[in-house]
């Protein structure tokens, strides 16, 4: 059935999504069957006959009443389907009972008509860049009130399980999107607007995925990982980020200091 529906299994909103699919297309499946087997049916019944003579219908309105109030009712049974599952889908729940303290105060966000938010109004928010041609994971903790500092990955996002994580999904340069199938949907990364989606994972696994927006010579090699660990190895993974970045500082901060004391020529190379 994977066949014809998306993926899923990763995320309770992709799960969400493969569910809506499968109603609709078990409700698509009765229809095309009735429709078939009415059209099999009127071709042996009405198959032409040596002296039999066709009748002449000019309308029925009372089959062309039915078949247009039939196909109505069946458009809003879909409709309503679609907007109790609609909810389910883009608004997300609160993190399980290990996830709860990885969003804390740095999990506190604003809501909008775009970005939703856990019942409780907290989620583990990452900031998902695309660049040609690779994509940047920024999490919560810069070191500085500016942002500057925070730890970051590449490729492969690291995230905790039983653990709401909302996506602030932008560009650096050109249109890209952000699809792993088993997690939701595609999101597009537009330079100078933000694009948001959330998802869950209950169990440690890699999810694949990849740039689904053809953005250039290098858009094959633009691929996207999401690794869901327990919380502990998270924060044992993210307090390691951290200290690399800090090491990174101090020896550029040295590196600095070296080519400051440089004069003539030594100024523009390298220390």
């Amino acid at each position: 059935m994977a066949f014809f529906t998306p993926q899923s299994g990763g995320s309770p909103n992709a799960d969400e999504i493969a569910s809506l699919y499968r109603i609709i297309l078990y409700i698509a499946l009765v229809i095309f069957v009735l429709v078939e087997g009415a059209l099999g049916y009127a071709l042996w019944k009405f198959r032409a006959r040596k002296g039999a003579v066709a009748a002449q219908i000019r309308g029925n309105t009372r089959l062309e009443v039915g078949w247009t109030v039939a196909a109505a009712v069946i458009l809003v049974v879909l409709a309503v389907i679609t907007f109790a599952k609609l909810s389910a889908i883009q608004d997300p729940s609160n993190s399980g009972p290990n996830g709860q303290h990885l969003v804390g105060s740095d999990g506190v966000l604003y809501a909008s008509a775009e970005r939703k938010l856990p019942p409780n109004g907290k989620a583990l928010n990452i900031t998902v860049v695309g660049r040609q041609y690779l994509w940047q994971y920024v999490y919560p903790g810069a070191a500085e009130a500016d942002g500057l500092g925070a730890p970051y990955a590449y490729e492969q996002m690291v995230v905790p399980t039983e653990t709401t994580v909302s996506l602030d999904i932008v560009s650096s340069d050109v249109v890209h999107s952000w699809w792993i199938p088993e997690l939701g949907g595609k999101f597009q990364a537009v330079p100078g607007y933000h694009n948001y989606t959330w998802f869950k994972i209950s169990k440690p696994g890699v999810y694949r995925g990849q740039c689904a927006n053809l953005c250039g010579r290098g858009h094959a090699r633009m691929i996207a990982d999401v690794k869901a660990v327990p919380p502990a190895q998270f924060e044992a993974w993210l307090a390691y980020q951290k200290v690399l970045i800090a090491e990174a500082n101090a020896q550029a901060k040295i590196a600095r200091a070296k080519l400051g004391k440089q004069i003539g020529a030594g100024q523009v190379e390298n220390p």
